[in-house]
């Protein structure tokens, strides 16, 4: 999810390039645009300049396993409306 040039003041804490499925990483911006990278399968965050790193903020634990499925859905009908909430 692209956020452009959303400064929210934050650097990088623990960052890496290969996070796990359902393992929500932060990037604070920097060589591109701040953005929030959900990987659905085995992942490797880069662009064109290079391997990119990120932080790790959420990690979904319910339905981890229909990540591929909305992966899928992402790559052949664009992006997709999502709602992130908290469970009590």
């Amino acid at each position: 999810m692209p956020l452009g040039d959303c400064e929210l003041g934050v650097g990088f804490e623990n960052a890496t390039s290969y996070p796990a499925p359902g393992e929500i990483r932060f990037y604070p911006g920097g060589y591109r645009e701040t953005e929030i990278l959900v990987p659905y399968g085995p992942t490797r965050f880069a662009s064109k300049l290079g391997q990119l790193a990120g932080y790790h903020v959420l990690t979904i634990v319910e339905g981890r396993e229909r990540l591929p499925e909305l992966g899928r859905l992402v790559v052949w009908e664009g992006a997709q409306t999502i709602t992130v909430a908290a469970l009590d």
